[in-house]
């Protein structure tokens, strides 16, 4: 009988305490480092291009692409992302990641392959955005601290999201941290604790609100928002059938009992610890 699984954190600090002490293996070592300062560096601007970016509701941006070019080049930058994002998690997909690193440790490093490619796409949709020049509406006074609040709140959420979710999957850290410790990845069990008591998808919902929380409104933003909340909407359909494959009759019973995007007014059962 196996004991229950450890918390996020425990997980986490436990992954990190066996990379800081790694077995000897100079290039192994040197490949894990690599590509951790790439996946980390990556990440770290993709999520500051995102919150600034949208904050500013995609009005401030490095993209000068003359219209209405930019119109095209703006609509593959977007389009890019759900397409990409959603393919690269098919068996296909996979395939593809294992050619992005050392054939050796191509299968330990995917997950970190997968935040590189994935952090990258959000870098250069955010980051390469021309911006339309309108502006439909600025929160002032009182309304643009409360937009403020809201926007923050939701980028907690998602951070409190990806952390029950696993936050060394969600960030890419465990593969080249496995690979610093000379393991076999272990990916967390099927998540049901934390903001996955109130409903199944809370990393997509969360990514959702903060894109409509935004303090500007143009229709940069707008375009944004519906076609990125549609994946978030659209996107874990193809995840739970993942789930469903993977964990059975389990995920079926916690899918019957959690709702999908929206929690419930009333609790039908307990939830799992």
């Amino acid at each position: 009988m196996t004991g229950p699984e450890p918390t996020p954190i425990v997980r986490l600090l436990r992954l990190i305490s066996r990379a800081l002490r790694p077995p000897k293996g100079a290039r192994r070592i040197a490949v894990a480092l690599a590509f951790g300062t790439v996946c980390h560096a990556i990440f770290g601007l993709a999520v500051v291009a995102m919150i600034v970016a949208m904050f500013f509701g995609m009005s401030e941006s490095l993209g000068t692409v003359p219209a209405p070019l930019s119109y095209l080049v703006n609509a593959l930058l977007l389009i890019q992302f759900p397409l990409a994002h959603s393919i690269l998690l098919t068996t296909r997909g996979g395939k593809w990641l294992l050619r992005l690193a050392p054939r050796a440790h191509a299968s330990t490093l995917m997950t970190t392959t997968y935040a590189i490619v994935a952090s990258s796409q959000l870098l250069l949709l955010f980051a390469l955005w021309t911006p339309s020049g309108v502006v439909w509406w600025r929160a002032e006074g009182g309304v643009f601290w409360l937009m403020c609040s809201l926007y923050t709140s939701a980028w907690l959420l998602l951070i409190k999201a990806s952390y029950d979710a696993g936050a060394e999957v969600q960030s890419g850290a465990l593969g080249w941290m496995s690979l610093m410790a000379k393991i076999k990845p272990v990916f967390p069990d099927m998540p049901t604790g934390g903001l996955f008591r109130l409903i199944r998808q809370p990393i997509y919902v969360a990514f959702a609100l903060t894109l409509w929380t935004v303090p500007v409104w143009t229709p940069d933003q707008l375009a944004v928002a519906i076609v990125l909340t549609a994946y978030c909407l659209g996107a874990p359909i193809l995840k739970e059938r993942r789930f469903t494959a993977r964990y059975g009759d389990r995920f079926a019973a916690y899918k019957a009992r959690v709702p999908y995007a929206m929690p419930a007014l009333h609790r039908r059962s307990s939830d799992d610890a």
